[in-house]
């Protein structure tokens, strides 16, 4: 296992699904821990999960408030240097992009990229200063290959893969990494809600998340902590000539290199 011992991670939507999994398996790896979501009981239950470590703690933000968010993570990092940063959040609602408003194309900007550039704006100087940064984003397969049903998070995650590769050409000299993981179907709330969207009825809901299984040459979906480890990996010192990438964690399904 590596050694995260001196480092210290925030990670963004961390109550639930991959974001959860990923803060877990980064403090089981040694990490300190700062978690990021908007309901503050389900992120004192997550901090209880994590092994015990004296700096570990939570910041209450919501992506749908950008200055809010901003405001939260500036005061944190007046006093605090993050080494990793896992930009992670909840998925546009789906729908064919012809009939969609130019609001949700709005928001869903909002909600990804400008959120997680202001993550970044706030972090990446205590980064260059500890010599040592990794930041991930968890995106979607949708930027290798756009997925039928969801055009404004088609839209919105290729955006943000290019701002990721943008990043990555201006903070590599600085020793930060920049990276995306791209999901494919994992077992998470945001895929049960995509299926339910689908069908009503719980076995009819059952055969979608199986025929979404079968998409892959694994003939199933993946669990969070299989993107998790993903995740850790990019985050560790042993990635430290990784960057400016996508990484499909799909089981095989994107058709594409």
């Amino acid at each position: 296992m590596v050694d995260f011992k001196d480092l210290h991670a925030v990670v963004c939507g961390s109550t639930q699904g991959i974001g959860k999994s990923a803060a877990i398996e980064l403090a089981k790896s040694g990490a300190s821990v700062t978690l990021i979501a908007r309901d503050e009981a389900k992120l004192i239950s997550v901090l209880a999960e994590l092994p015990s470590h004296p700096k570990n703690d939570y910041i209450v933000a919501d992506f749908t408030q950008p200055a809010l968010l901003k405001q939260r993570i500036n005061e944190w990092a007046a006093n605090h240097t993050a080494h990793i940063l896992i930009n992670n959040t909840g998925g546009p609602k789906g729908g064919a992009i012809i009939s969609a408003s130019t609001d949700e194309f709005l928001a869903a900007f909002q909600q990804h990229l400008i959120c997680n550039h202001i993550m970044v704006q706030a972090l990446w100087k205590g980064m260059q200063e500890a010599e040592y940064g990794r930041i991930i984003n968890v995106i979607s397969t949708s930027v290798k290959q756009p997925l039928d049903g969801l055009g404004v998070s088609n839209t919105v995650r290729g955006a943000v893969a290019n701002w990721s590769k943008t990043l990555a050409n201006e903070l590599g000299q600085h020793n930060i990494t920049v990276n995306n993981v791209l999901p494919g179907a994992t077992n998470t709330v945001r895929l049960q809600a995509i299926a339910a969207s689908k069908s009503e009825d719980s076995e009819a809901i059952k055969d979608i998340l199986d025929q979404m299984g079968q998409q892959s040459p694994m003939k199933r979906i993946a669990e969070p902590e299989e993107i998790a480890a993903a995740i850790v990996f990019l985050a560790s010192p042993a990635a430290s000539y990784i960057n400016g990438i996508n990484v499909p964690v799909d089981g095989g399904r994107t058709k594409s290199l």
